[in-house]
């Protein structure tokens, strides 16, 4: 009679995978399934948080300098004005109104296209976090600063502000050179314009063939508010194109997260950080 039974545990032997008698399409299928059961959740997330909580942005051009520089990225609250349906613009709780002085990000009007797949195709700018390059399909966001309010009468003289007839108070600070997309430079003047308590420098060209036309004086209508770049000089806004409605408003701007100086190459040639932007809260 054996000592023992000699029995094999171990569980290292091939195994025979059973035959895929699947067609190429049901295969191909198949896979569509598995990506998206892998990928759907996170994608989902990423773009019901862009849709009603934050959205980042980045600066092109220089129509908000000096308060935000070329190359800017900067989050933007979607929830200090109302809380919207995801993926819509449809505002279910209000709350509040843009105030005079605040920054904003806003669909430009002129810019916005019928085409109904608008939707799909800013599907990668909004995965890519706008990390992806070219122009937004379909409609052009902006931002600008609030100065004039519903019912506002708006005038501009020699790129002084004037609301319902008053002189808005501007304080001389320094020369300010000013540097454009293209990087050349303009010599300019910086003021300090205070909107309602809200300090915040602007600038003029000392060019004086270079600056704007004087505007208005002309009311906002009901449900539309005025907006003008703080380098008063070069800056399309509401003196050009017109008053902005409040359902093409997104949100308010926060702060600076990244920042490249696109004049000065880097490493990849996006340009060297701007450390100390970094964080930057905007007013």
């Amino acid at each position: 009679m054996p000592d023992g039974i000699d029995i094999d545990l171990r569980n290292d032997l091939p195994k025979e995978e059973p035959p895929d008698n699947r067609s190429g399409l049901r295969r191909a299928f198949d896979w569509v399934v598995d990506l998206v059961r892998s990928w759907g959740p996170p994608i989902l997330i990423v773009l019901v948080i862009r849709s009603i909580l934050v959205e980042p942005f980045q600066i092109p051009s220089g129509s908000m300098v000096p308060t935000l520089a070329i190359g800017d990225f900067i989050l933007v609250s979607k929830l200090t004005y109302g809380l919207r349906v995801p993926f819509t613009d449809i505002e279910i709780l209000p709350r509040g109104e843009p105030e005079r002085g605040d920054i904003i990000v806003f669909t430009h009007p002129p810019s916005i296209s019928p085409d109904p797949w608008c939707s799909i195709k800013r599907l990668p700018r909004a995965l890519s976090f706008d990390a992806l390059p070219g122009p937004e399909p379909c409609d052009q966001d902006y931002i600008k600063r609030v100065v004039g309010l519903p019912g506002d009468t708006i005038e501009v003289r020699d790129d002084i502000l004037y609301v319902n007839g008053k002189e808005q108070p501007r304080t001389f600070q320094t020369g300010y050179t000013y540097r454009d997309q293209f990087c050349r430079d303009s010599e300019t003047r910086q003021f300090e314009e205070v909107l309602d308590g809200h300090p915040h420098p602007v600038l003029q060209t000392t060019e004086y063939g270079y600056r704007m036309a004087d505007y208005g004086p002309r009311t906002v209508p009901d449900g539309n508010y005025f907006v003008m770049g703080d380098n008063r000089d070069n800056s399309a806004d509401s003196r050009v194109w017109g008053f902005v409605p409040r359902n093409l408003i997104k949100g308010k701007a926060m702060f600076v997260w990244l920042s490249f100086d696109t004049c000065n190459r880097g490493a990849g040639g996006f340009g060297s950080v701007r450390t100390e932007r970094l964080g930057q809260s905007l007013q």
